[in-house]
């Protein structure tokens, strides 16, 4: 331990270090339940690319792991400490160093908030699609480690096909650049896109080129209520069918619902069984909604209700935003699973979790990127109570089984981390994760890079 300070300290400035194990315990663990963390030795907090290098150089002496943090607002463990290593935050490396309308790219630090750069591009008529529901927390960097996604992507995609280049400090504290700024770029094999999902366990992201678009017009919302799920998935298969291009397809079920009118008294009819919120940018939007309100009245929607301008459409869309906080007033804790599905098993997927609810009695309520056939099941439980927390993770399980099952992914967004490393292993199966591993292994052969996570 005294040799790492002594040798840290040696390219750091005074205030990069913290030691207090008061202060550093903070930084052992990201939002999720059921994850081990363990205490790190030191938290570092760079502001420089060399002082990023100087970390790896030192780590790489001492055989020291590192695990790279951003807000910490990750879901699957994947920011959570291990015992001895230099948590690195990188949260002060935060500029945003450019931000150019010819060439519709910002280029950023990996500390930036994600609703920081949104804005910052706006001012300019651009526009940044990635918005994770925690934008105003998360950072670029760690939306680049998880792969992150939001509200937009059933239009506008995940955080992985905005990334045009990086900067990545490496283990052993060389530094690579990868890909382009320009609008094409062919050369060699993709290894930004490598990155991008890695959790940080094969380099430090410290610069980050994306790619921008031009500022989308004003979108107009419509919440459409249904007697099942099952209807309301019926609704998304028809409207991604006929071709359509939301914005926004969102869907919460009845116990979503009635968790959001609880809290908020937002005056949903309890008979609602589920909620589907649609919205276009399009330069028509009002066209668009009626075509699609009048698919959802077709497959048995009970009410349809369209916003008349901006204003309405974000009150409908309050309910969506209230999901999961409403689910956390439920009980003491939240379990929020990712399984994403092809669309057309969205409605399979939502039915089975129900019979999973049951089967453990528990409450699970699920909110979906219905566009994306991305569902968020949130398993809520009492902490304290061992039963209910044995079930609650023995639900979990059962919901990423059912994924599979269904032709899905056991994360469509929130990582691998420290909760999924298992069921990955599942996933890919043994060559799959035979060719991870060496890859992990090429880029960090001391297995020093946020260890104990993904494999």
């Amino acid at each position: 331990m005294d040799d790492l300070l002594v040798q840290l300290r040696a390219g750091l400035p005074d205030d990069a270090l913290i030691t207090d194990p008061d202060i550093t315990a903070s930084y052992a663990n990201d939002m999720a339940s059921f994850c081990e963390a363990g205490a790190p030795a030191v938290v570092a907090l760079p502001r420089t690319v060399e002082q990023v290098q100087h970390i790896m150089r030192t780590a790489t002496a001492l055989r020291v792991p590192v695990v790279p943090q951003g807000a910490r607002t990750g879901l699957s463990g994947g920011a959570n400490a291990t015992d001895g290593c230099i948590a690195l935050s990188l949260s002060r490396m935060d500029r945003i160093l450019e931000i150019s309308a010819v060439d519709r790219i910002a280029v950023v630090e990996p500390g930036v908030i994600n609703a920081v750069l949104s804005r910052a591009v706006a001012e300019q008529g651009l526009y940044y699609p990635p918005d994770p529901s925690s934008w105003e927390m998360c950072t670029i960097g760690g939306n680049i480690g998880t792969a992150s996604g939001g509200l937009c992507c059933v239009k506008y995609g995940v955080t992985a096909e905005y990334v045009l280049g990086l900067d990545v400090v490496l283990a052993d504290g060389r530094l690579l650049t990868t890909g382009r700024r320009t609008a094409k770029g062919v050369a060699g094999y993709d290894l930004t896109r490598l990155f991008v999902g890695s959790e940080g366990s094969l380099g430090i992201v410290v610069k980050a080129v994306l790619a921008l678009r031009p500022a989308p017009t004003e979108q107009l919302a419509l919440a459409a209520e249904f007697p099942s799920a099952a209807a309301a998935c019926e609704a998304v298969c028809e409207i991604m069918a006929r071709g359509h291009a939301p914005s926004l397809l969102e869907l919460m079920d009845r116990t979503t619902l009635r968790a959001v009118n609880k809290m908020a008294n937002m005056g949903l009819p309890e008979s609602t069984e589920a909620l589907l919120l649609a919205a276009f940018d399009t330069p028509e939007p009002a066209a668009d909604l009626a075509a699609v309100g009048a698919l959802c009245t077709a497959a048995g929607a009970t009410e349809v209700v369209p916003a008349e301008d901006a204003a309405e459409s974000e009150l409908l869309l309050q309910a969506r935003r209230m999901s999961l906080t409403a689910l956390e007033a439920v009980k003491t804790a939240t379990m929020i699973d990712d399984v994403c599905v092809p669309r057309s098993k969205l409605g399979a997927m939502i039915e089975g979790t129900a019979v999973i609810a049951e089967k453990y009695d528990l409450t699970i309520g699920v909110c979906a990127h219905a566009g994306d056939g991305n569902t968020h099941p949130v398993v809520c439980f009492d902490h304290a109570d061992e039963d209910e927390s044995r079930r609650a993770r023995e639900s979990f399980d059962e919901i990423m089984a059912l994924g599979l099952e269904l032709g899905g992914t056991i994360t469509g967004e929130h990582g691998v981390g420290v909760l999924k490393k298992d069921w990955l292993a599942r996933e890919l199966g043994p060559v799959g994760l035979e060719l991870q591993r060496s890859v992990k292994a090429t880029f960090d052969p001391l297995g020093i890079l946020n260890p104990g996570k993904m494999f």
